[in-house]
């Protein structure tokens, strides 16, 4: 059971990207040694903040939706964005059975879930808000790695976290999406370790990838956060290689906790973004957005770029780069969709069973994912929707269009019950679903 979606509505001035390559990179990806970011195919494609992608197709896939983020409510009217990924490859992820075990970290705030070490901090504001940009630095950047691709037709480099000891790393999909075609990877480790490695999962409908390096001594695996308790203005830092600088550390604040974005090698990945101001360029896909505790709250994907339309080209935009608008997919999204990856080698995202309209392709004048169509005996049949229905809000979060929808469901696990609030007829309703699922 899979949902439908558009392409995405582009807000007018501003081009949706990943980060543009450096000077050593041509047409839409890098063909220099050492350039930052995803390669791109032989012609290239669009760059993220991680690497280069190919070119996105028109508008975005036929795609599940998936699960949306905890319940942000959103002000003002949000528009998708759209971003070119670089070119990555990994394997789909399925859901696996989640354990949970204690483990000692020396301060006695950490536990493992799903196999990944999690902050056992609760607070609605869980990061020390006036807290030091060095020390959360300090601790995050040994868990933040670099990767060089490579292949025939192209090369590029991007970044990752460790998330186990024992060799996992997770990174952008478009980062290693080149490697999944015969290519190689390299990981570099803040400490000068260097080692092949293996692509574990691939999860193209998050922008998401596990990769697993073997060899190397004394890894450090990055705690993660919990993104659901992220707001407004709170401090972040952002780690990883643009322009294929190691070991760089930028700091901004959170600027949206729920932004729409659309990202991967064809855009056909959607999620509810972490917007953030801190500096994200070419070479920082696949790198940690951390709090000031230096708990990694999100995987830094994508960036915003001024243009006159279309998707930028590298080479082509001299305003390229950061201009103060990345986006990163949360840290509860990516612990959950890394588990099931490392499990299984597959990705499992809910879904309601519709079909989205576009709003200009929609009769509506209002805000709201209309549905075109409501696949039989699926979640959303059973809950009583029909064609017609504008879904405005996931929980208390609103619905602008089709891809917040989308995100909105994606954010979510399969299995979970969420309330649609829709209108029909004029007149407004609410009801409960169900989640159902669909593997990536």
């Amino acid at each position: 059971m899979t949902e439908s979606y558009p392409a995405s509505n582009q807000p007018s001035g501003a081009t949706w990207s990943y980060p543009p390559p450096a000077p050593p990179y041509s047409g839409y990806g890098p063909t220099d040694p050492g350039a930052s970011d995803l390669p791109g195919g032989p012609a290239g494609g669009p760059f993220g903040p991680f690497g280069p992608v190919d070119p996105p197709g028109p508008g975005g896939p036929t795609g599940p939706a998936g699960p949306t983020e905890p319940e942000q409510p959103r002000s003002g009217r949000s528009r998708t964005i759209v971003i070119a990924a670089v070119t990555a490859a990994l394997v789909g992820g399925g859901v696996g059975a989640g354990t949970v075990a204690a483990v000692d970290d020396n301060n006695g705030n950490t536990t493992v879930v799903n196999g990944l070490p999690q902050s056992t901090q609760t607070a609605p504001s869980a990061a020390k808000i006036d807290g030091s940009i060095s020390a959360a630095a300090a601790k995050i950047q040994p868990s933040v790695v670099t990767i060089d691709v490579s292949s025939q037709q192209a090369q590029g480099n991007g970044s990752g976290v460790i998330i186990r000891n024992d060799g996992y790393i997770v990174t952008n999909d478009h980062v290693v999406s080149v490697a999944a075609n015969g290519g190689t990877m390299t990981v570099l480790t803040n400490d000068g370790q260097q080692a092949k490695a293996t692509i574990v999962g691939r999860d193209t409908s998050d922008d998401l990838a596990v990769i697993k390096v073997s060899g190397l001594k004394n890894l450090t695996a990055a705690t993660f956060g919990k993104s659901g308790n992220l707001v407004v203005g709170q401090s972040v830092v952002a780690v990883g290689a643009p322009l294929g600088l190691a070991n760089t550390v930028t700091s901004g604040i959170v600027s949206n906790t729920a932004r729409p974005v659309r990202s991967g090698d064809n855009d056909q990945a959607v999620f509810d973004a972490i917007q953030t101001d801190a500096a994200i360029n070419p070479g920082n896909s696949g790198g940690a957005l951390a709090d000031l505790n230096g708990n990694v709250v999100g995987i830094n994907a994508a960036i915003a770029t001024p243009n006159t339309g279309g998707l930028q080209i590298p080479g082509q935009d001299t305003q390229s780069g950061s201009i103060g608008i990345g986006f990163a997919i949360p840290a509860d999204e990516v612990s959950r969709i890394a588990a099931q990856l490392i499990s299984t080698g597959k990705a499992t995202h809910a879904v309601i069973g519709v079909q989205v309209a576009s709003q200009q392709n929609s009769s509506q004048t209002t805000a709201g994912a209309t549905l075109n169509k409501v696949d039989a005996n699926s979640p959303a049949a059973k809950a009583g929707l029909k064609a017609g229905d504008v879904v405005t809000r996931v929980d208390t979060q609103r619905i602008d269009d089709a891809d917040a929808l989308i995100a909105a469901i994606r954010s979510h696990a399969a299995g979970e019950k969420v309330s649609l609030t829709y209108t029909r007829a004029g007149q407004s309703k609410t009801v409960q679903v169900t989640l159902g699922s669909a593997a990536n």
